[in-house]
């Protein structure tokens, strides 16, 4: 289920916002116009005081909106999805850990209602986007530092703004930076019905790579096959079926792959590298199994397979944010030529918080919440 009337509804009223917006900036943007704008504003943000089952310690506060200055943007968030890795910073088992009380959210779309005065590079109705992790998105409205957003074009759905800048990223990322693919190569992923594992199948299609999707059994396993199918799944195999024998037949129409994407970790991650073909590679950015990734030292030695980690907050790092932006414009030209949709999406209002978590987190859930504002 596509985000719906809610959200459809926010970007119809965007136009509109934004000529409203761009007229006040072209009268001035100081800091006497913002406050003015400003003050019916209530803002309500979703907030926990320390780690533990987000269910339980997430809570819907309001919160005072700090005055804009030189450098800062006054953001009205649109939409904001949940992530797994929202869950995990929640639960204080992430890579990185904002200081507590803290507002969650690492994505998510917004647009700018005000700027400073040595703001450059955005202005008043722009679309903007988390430029890193810990941004804090679940919220209504936010005054950020312009070298905290990203701008991004406004000719994209409004869904597949929201969830732009995690799971395509690094799905893109995965797929050119560790092997040098050409068309026809295929690569192997469990997970694949992830907002990852989605985009990977949408962004390989694209580069003509074949992609052979590995998937959890489930009672509605056709239904999920068949959705995998249209965004461009070339093949879709349950764990199960990955372990028989019969599988290698799949491997006379199509080399063996050189790339296998892991987000699941335990007996899932040996079977893909059980297929690897001599010399391949193994990226893991994930583990839902929350078991070790175990190699056998004969594939190793024999076969001369790599093992390598992927996280995107670390990629940023090592790459500079005209790099970042560059990897967010390729993904929207995707998006407008149709090779690239959002993860199938759940509308939650931000006020119904608690049924979104909970929902993220159940088993053989392929809709990703997103909290809408």
């Amino acid at each position: 289920m596509l985000v719906s009337q809610r959200v459809t509804g926010a970007r119809s009223r965007a136009p509109q916002l934004a000529g409203l917006l761009e007229a006040w900036y072209r009268h001035g943007r100081t800091t006497s116009s913002y406050s003015a704008l400003s003050e019916p504003s209530r803002v309500r943000a979703l907030v926990y005081g320390n780690h533990g089952d987000p269910a339980k310690v997430v809570q819907l506060k309001n919160l005072e909106l700090t005055a804009v200055e030189g450098s800062d943007v006054h953001v009205r968030m649109l939409a904001a999805p949940i992530n797994p890795s929202d869950i995990n910073m929640i639960q204080g088992n992430y890579g990185l850990l904002p200081k507590l009380p803290a507002v969650g959210g690492n994505e998510g779309v917004g647009q700018v209602i005000a700027v400073g005065s040595s703001v450059s590079a955005l202005k008043p109705g722009d679309w903007v986007i988390p430029a890193n992790a810990g941004l804090g998105t679940w919220r209504t409205e936010a005054v950020f530092s312009e070298e905290a957003l990203i701008g991004i074009p406004k000719d994209i759905p409004l869904q597949s703004a929201a969830t732009l800048g995690v799971n395509p990223c690094t799905a893109y990322r995965m797929l050119v930076d560790f092997e040098q693919l050409q068309p026809g190569d295929s690569v192997i992923q469990n997970a694949s019905n992830s907002g990852v594992g989605q985009a990977v199948i949408q962004i390989a299609s694209a580069l003509r790579l074949k992609t052979i999707n590995v998937v959890r059994d489930r009672p509605d396993i056709k239904k999920l096959t068949d959705r995998l199918k249209d965004l461009g799944a070339d093949y879709v195999l349950t764990e199960e079926e990955l372990r028989m024998p019969e599988t290698k037949t799949i491997f006379k129409d199509l080399p063996l792959p050189r790339l296998a994407l892991n987000c699941v970790g335990g007996k899932s991650s040996t079977e893909l590298l059980r297929h690897l073909a001599p010399g391949g590679t193994m990226v893991t950015y994930g583990g839902m199994a929350k078991q070790p990734v175990t190699a056998s030292v004969s594939l190793l030695i024999f076969k001369d397979l790599k093992l390598r980690g992927f996280w995107l907050s670390q990629w940023k790092k090592n790459h500079s944010p005209d790099e970042f932006k560059e990897l967010i414009l390729t993904l929207c030209n995707l998006i407008r030529q149709g090779r690239l949709t959002a993860p199938s999406c759940s509308e939650v209002p931000l006020q119904g918080y608690q049924q979104a978590l909970e929902a993220s987190m159940k088993p053989f859930v392929s809709s990703k919440q997103i909290l809408t504002m």
